[in-house]
């Protein structure tokens, strides 16, 4: 089933609307950013590490995770093991290294997209039908 690719939907850390958190985040499981984050974003665990980030959030520094859901804006390198998201409200200021990709009409991307051994990009008929 196609939803299995983005990653765990179960959030255990949130950086809330109006907090700011300056310094390297480092997370387990599943991180929600609503505010903002100067610093590097990173997942301490290879296997399991999504990170959200809502449409009015912000990442200054670079992020590393296995799964990302970006519909705010990201200023820095990311790179992500296995499952890019960018919704429609996306901002990359940065290259992108991903192993899967899918982008969202009206997301942008200043910086190169750079793909893993293995990557693929995510094709209409496979969102739509919900097709591996």
């Amino acid at each position: 089933m196609f939803k299995k690719k983005k990653g765990s939907q179960r959030i255990d850390s949130l950086i809330g609307h109006g907090t700011q958190f300056d310094g390297e985040l480092r997370f387990a499981g599943g991180l929600r950013v609503d505010g903002i984050v100067t610093g590097n974003v990173v997942a301490v665990d290879a296997q399991h590490g999504t990170l959200v980030v809502s449409e009015k959030a912000r990442i200054d520094g670079g992020v590393r995770a296995t799964h990302l859901i970006l519909n705010g804006e990201i200023a820095g390198p990311i790179e992500v093991s296995h499952y890019v998201e960018l919704q429609p409200k996306a901002r990359v200021h940065g290259d992108l290294t991903y192993k899967t990709l899918e982008m969202h009409p009206g997301a942008v991307i200043e910086g190169r997209l750079i793909p893993l051994e293995g990557a693929r990009m995510v094709t209409p008929a496979e969102v739509a039908g919900g097709v591996d």
